[in-house]
Parts: structure tokens; C-alpha cells; sequence
């Protein structure tokens, strides 16, 4: 690690850190602490780095004022989840960008998940299909053991029929060959969409994973990267339950 690159470190962590404090103020607790636990640690690392005694001083300080806000967080989360009133909200705005399932997903996913439920009547259009087999990406890259994905959508009933069931079956094969289980049912009946982890949390997108807008052109930007992908309108309610084994 160059000593060069300090200032480079710096930003970064003064970012990290910004942004920490204005999901904080803004009560989404659960991604404030994953950005305070980044902020955190690139502090540390430029700390290895720094020779100036007076500015390490005053990162120390700054670290320790982080860190007991962190716990703080923490502490109330644990208090709201043990008490069943843990409720965050997230609006995203029309047009926002920043909101890749990694970014959206990644406060609510830890080590000891290993079994997913999606809801979504909406998996059926190429471009949803392509969401949901992102989405499982995004699962199979993050920092759990995901075994098992239980999807619960409708049929395609516009003549689409057979795309939609060779696509999840292709999907449903190439996550075989990562160890991962999907099991596919359908529902004439199924409105809502909601995604649940077996670690507790429950997260509702009103459009689902369908709320990305079609990007201007197959070589604009967001084409490939989700986080510069501009999104529709719609409303993220993120809850916290004890009891999340389905049978």
C-alpha cells in the first residue's frame, strides 16, 4: 500500500462515512452500520499508512465517535427486532440510479442465511427473467450459504408459456451445478411481492424486481451495470421477523 495513495484512501472514507451519517439520520439503521463498518475500516487502513502524529490523533477520535454510534445502532436493532417492530422504509425515486440488488440487497444479507423466498407474480417477460437469474447472481456472489431459492410466480398466459418455463428451467439447472436448489411454483393468485431470508428479514419492493427502466439503448450506460441503471418509482418496506421458517 503506497504511500501516494493516502489522499485517495481519505475521500473514500470520508464518503463512506458521509453517506453512513445520512442513512442514519434518514432511520435506514441497517445500511447505515454496513457503510459505518466500511467507513470504519478504511479510516483504520489509512491510519497503517499515516506518518502525520496530529492527524492520526484526530482519526482516532473520529473512529471512536463512529464506533459508538455503530453500537448504538446495533443496540436498537436488536431491541426492534426482539420486539417485532423493526420496519425500515427506502423510496426510490423515479429515475434514481445507485440500486443494484448488490446495493439494495446487501444490509440484509449475512453468513447465516442459506434459504430465500421470492414472491413475485412478474417473472415472466425476458427482461424479468433476466432480473430473477441476476438476483440469484447477486445471492450466489454475496457472503452466505444460499441452498435453496423458492420462487412463487404466475403463468404466462399471453402465449409466452413455453419461454417462460424453459428459462426458469434453464436457470433452475445452471444453479444446480452451484449447489443451489431453485424450486419453482405458480399461482394463479399470487398479487403481492415480497422477498423473505431465513435470517429474519423481509423485504417488500412494490414493483418487485421489475423496477429498473429499459435503459435508452443497448450500448448506453447501465446497460450492464445495474447501479447506473435508472429505476421506476416504487417504495421498499424492509421488516425484521423471529418466526421465518415456512413451512
Amino acid at each position: 500500500m503506497s504511500h501516494n495513495n493516502v489522499p485517495g484512501m481519505e475521500a473514500s472514507a470520508v464518503s463512506v462515512l458521509k453517506r453512513a451519517v445520512e442513512l442514519d439520520n434518514s432511520s435506514r439503521f441497517q445500511e447505515a452500520i454496513v457503510c459505518y463498518q466500511e467507513g470504519i475500516q478504511l479510516l483504520l487502513d489509512v491510519m497503517k499508512v499515516l506518518k502525520d502524529e496530529s492527524k492520526k490523533a484526530h482519526y482516532r477520535e473520529k473512529i471512536k465517535g463512529y464506533m459508538e454510534r455503530a453500537e448504538q445502532i446495533k443496540s436498537h436493532l436488536v431491541r426492534e427486532k426482539g420486539e417485532g417492530k423493526y420496519h425500515e422504509q427506502i423510496k426510490i425515486a423515479e429515475n434514481a440510479t445507485g440500486f443494484s440488488y448488490e446495493t439494495l440487497f446487501k444490509p440484509y444479507i449475512s453468513e447465516v442465511l442459506t434459504e430465500v423466498w421470492v414472491e413475485d407474480p412478474y417473472i415472466r417477460h425476458t427482461h424479468q427473467l433476466y432480473n430473477f437469474l441476476r438476483f440469484c447472481e447477486m445471492l450466489l456472489k454475496a457472503p452466505c450459504k444460499v441452498k435453496t431459492i423458492h420462487l412463487l410466480t404466475s403463468s404466462d398466459d399471453e402465449g409466452n408459456l413455453s419461454q417462460q418455463t424453459s428459462a426458469l428451467t434453464e436457470i433452475k439447472q445452471s444453479l444446480q451445478t452451484h449447489g443451489v436448489t431453485l424450486d419453482i411454483q405458480f399461482s394463479s393468485t399470487i398479487h403481492d411481492r415480497e422477498i423473505r431470508f431465513d435470517n429474519g428479514w423481509i423485504v417488500k419492493i412494490g414493483r418487485g424486481l421489475d423496477y429498473y427502466k429499459k435503459p435508452k439503448s443497448r450500448f448506453a450506460v447501465g446497460y450492464c451495470d445495474y447501479d447506473l441503471r435508472q429505476c421506476q418509482e416504487t417504495t421498499v418496506d424492509v421488516f425484521h421477523t423471529k418466526h421465518t421458517k415456512t413451512s
